[in-house]
């Protein structure tokens, strides 16, 4: 296994896909990096040889915030709109889409399980539907 960054990328895959397993690396940015560091896309990442490896390394760390500095930076931005509190801010603190997405059906990922409310009834009131009996129409 090739380590990129600090990045296990299993051996048997081609290297546009192995990029991929790097936080901040997508599909695109990865062929824009082999595109960068002329490297063929096609080749699998048992077959890179410590030149390209610390070519893609260093084409990374100069242009991209990957991996801890980009959960950093996404983590910070999140806690600095909720310190403002800002309406996207308060729609973080309180668990629910951001966005502008309908919360009245749906949003059930952000809101997490529903939470059942159930009707409480005096033992009065059962005693008394109980002795009542059903209810039949009359025609």
């Amino acid at each position: 296994m090739a380590r990129i960054i600090g990045v296990e990328i299993p051996n048997a895959k081609r290297v546009e896909t192995g990029l991929t397993y790097i936080y901040g690396i997508g599909v695109n940015l990865a062929r824009r990096l082999l595109k960068e560091t002329n490297i063929d896309a096609d080749i699998r990442v048992k077959d890179l040889t410590e030149d390209h490896i610390n070519r893609l390394t260093m084409a990374i760390q100069r242009s991209y915030r990957v991996e801890g500095d980009l959960r950093r930076e996404e983590t910070a931005n999140t806690k600095r709109l909720i310190e403002i509190g800002c309406y996207r801010g308060i729609r973080h603190k309180r668990g629910l889409p951001v966005r502008g997405q309908r919360t009245h059906t749906n949003a059930r990922t952000r809101k997490g399980p529903r939470k059942t409310v159930s009707t409480i009834r005096s033992k009065d009131k059962r005693s008394e539907l109980k002795s009542k009996g059903p209810e039949t129409k009359k025609k």
